[in-house]
């Protein structure tokens, strides 16, 4: 009984078949990296823009550098914190503010699902989040820290990339001049009216300007009053309006 014969493709489809496979898989440095990665919108329009897949990566290390703590960097994580606190929990590892419940309810932040950890030391603090990270128990985790050793760094980039948690690692400003794993890093300074961005790493091109981020629940008065290239100003709280403020997590 003869074999049927199967007709080889042509050079012409092989061709094609490889050019839709190189569009699918690779990005050019002069492009943004678009992938299967899972993302979650940040709640900030112009932000999504200049993130690869348009939001918070999950399953990764984020890195947010600070100026100071307070200058809204709470702020800018306040709606995926918002949204993933209705049906998981967060965790606030070492937290340089003490959080308040009111403050949570303010933002639409589910407080029974807040998790709080105080660690004595960094090392316990770096071990609690690599263990939530591993169990899997927290849809977030939200850890701040001074000084991070390039080796810890990778325990927790390992550890985020093994579960489906998201993280942000809170870290003075001063680092973005140390190398890291983290495929996003972002530097933040106090804006009039917000917060300014800068993407100090990501995958694509460089952001060669930074990002102007309006944050209108910022306390004490902080509004676009004028141009936000302009230096801050800064307000400081006296004891009596302290003791009047409205809690708020910055």
């Amino acid at each position: 009984m003869p074999m049927s014969a199967t007709s080889l493709p042509s050079p012409r489809s092989t061709q094609a078949a490889l050019d839709q496979v190189m569009r699918t898989n690779v990005w050019r440095a002069s492009e943004r990296a678009v992938s299967r990665a899972t993302t979650m919108a940040t709640g900030h329009a112009m932000l999504d823009q200049e993130l690869p897949n348009g939001g918070w990566p999950r399953s990764a290390l984020v890195e947010l550098l600070v100026q100071q703590h307070g200058i809204g960097e709470m702020q800018l994580l306040k709606p995926a914190l918002a949204g993933l606190s209705r049906q998981q929990r967060v965790a606030f590892i070492q937290p340089p503010y003490l959080p308040h419940v009111m403050a949570c309810r303010s933002w639409r932040l589910n407080e029974q699902n807040v998790l709080w950890l105080r660690p004595k030391s960094s090392a316990d603090a770096l071990w609690s989040a690599e263990q939530i990270l591993k169990n899997g128990s927290c849809g977030a985790v939200v850890l701040w820290q001074s000084n991070v050793r390039p080796e810890s760094l990778r325990r927790l980039n390992l550890a985020a990339q093994s579960t489906d948690t998201w993280l942000w690692l809170i870290r003075p400003l001063a680092a973005a001049a140390d190398a890291s794993v983290s495929p996003l890093r972002i530097a933040l300074r106090p804006a009039l009216g917000g917060v300014s961005v800068d993407i100090v790493k990501r995958k694509g091109p460089t952001c060669e300007a930074p990002i102007f981020v309006p944050l209108l629940d910022m306390p004490a008065g902080r509004q676009l009053e004028q141009d936000h290239h302009e230096a801050p100003r800064h307000r400081v709280l006296t004891t009596a309006s302290i003791g009047s403020a409205v809690p708020a997590l910055v």
